[in-house]
């Protein structure tokens, strides 16, 4: 019987306990694996968990949010482990789970029916100063509210505690003087936001809609430094209205690279996945390929 080594957040949004866990395991033995389970502890030592993989492990399994899928990723990618991954989308936003194709709203038993009837695949990852990141490396207005965002309040309320955290960053609104060299456009320049996305979404917003997981390019998106009224109108093109952009609002500066060096010229915080991220300068780039993942048939 095929192995699977499944780890699980339990203080994630969704709840694993009880019925949902072994329905999920018996779904596993139904299709021939066994399933060794690790429940995520941040006091203890993760990399212990993993180090038990070898060749008789067939995939690994992470049921959390994009936070866990991080640490997850940083741990193997470490420990040199290139084993094929499921995710089971069992946070608030799950960005990365949504732009692999992997049903929210089904339930877990069903992501983990459609990741088993699937395919794997290589997608991209991005790295900044050595911390991997599967979804958005950002700095600027809005970009710690995760971290900020106490974990009761996220899972009570879901991506709402997103929005309702960030009125509160309203006040620290203001410039950051940033500089950007890279392999394909560079920057100079004052914005209130900018973001290097590997995926699509944060927050499940769509931000970087034009982008793919499997180019070998990563997305930057600045969002420029003009007047309030100029300012609003770009943050507010990206409120969920129907249909699909074509292109992005004039206050956007966007261009496509595997490598980039970011500066600032504050002292600013940097965020990755919902988890802080390093200092500046910056050295970020695209490693092409860089995971396998399993996904729905459909994407």
């Amino acid at each position: 019987m095929r192995k699977v080594k499944f780890i699980y957040n339990p203080a994630s949004g969704e709840n694993l306990a009880g019925d949902q866990l072994d329905d999920i395991i018996a779904l596993y033995q139904s299709r021939g694996f066994m399933l060794v389970p690790h429940r995520l502890d941040f006091r203890s030592d993760t990399a212990e968990a993993l180090r038990d993989i070898d060749s008789t492990y067939d995939h690994a399994l992470i049921a959390g949010g994009d936070g866990t899928v991080n640490y997850i990723v940083n741990l193997l990618k470490q420990a040199g482990i290139a084993l094929p991954l499921g995710i089971l989308p069992a946070g608030t936003a799950n960005d990365f789970a949504t732009v692999l194709g992997i049903p929210p709203r089904t339930g877990l038993v069903e992501a983990c029916r459609s990741l088993l009837d699937g395919r794997v695949s290589p997608v991209d990852v991005g790295r900044a100063n050595g911390h991997y990141f599967v979804n958005v490396f950002s700095c600027g207005l809005f970009t710690d509210i995760s971290q900020k965002t106490p974990t009761l309040m996220k899972n009570t309320f879901g991506k709402l505690a997103y929005y309702v955290g960030g009125l509160g960053e309203l006040s620290r609104f203001r410039r950051l003087g940033i500089s950007i060299e890279s392999d394909g456009g560079n920057f100079d320049g004052d914005c209130i936001i900018f973001f290097v996305f590997n995926g699509r979404t944060a927050g499940n917003l769509k931000i970087a809609y034009l982008s793919e997981i499997d180019d070998g390019l990563l997305d930057v998106l600045i969002v420029k430094s003009g007047s309030p009224i100029t300012t609003i109108q770009t943050l507010l093109h990206y409120l969920p209205f129907p249909g699909r952009h074509i292109q992005y609002p004039p206050g956007i500066e966007h261009f496509r690279c595997s490598r980039l060096t970011a500066r600032c010229r504050t002292d600013e915080t940097t965020d990755i996945d919902g988890q802080p991220g390093p200092a500046f300068p910056v050295d970020i780039e695209c490693e092409k390929s860089g995971l396998h993942m399993l996904i729905p048939k459909a994407r």
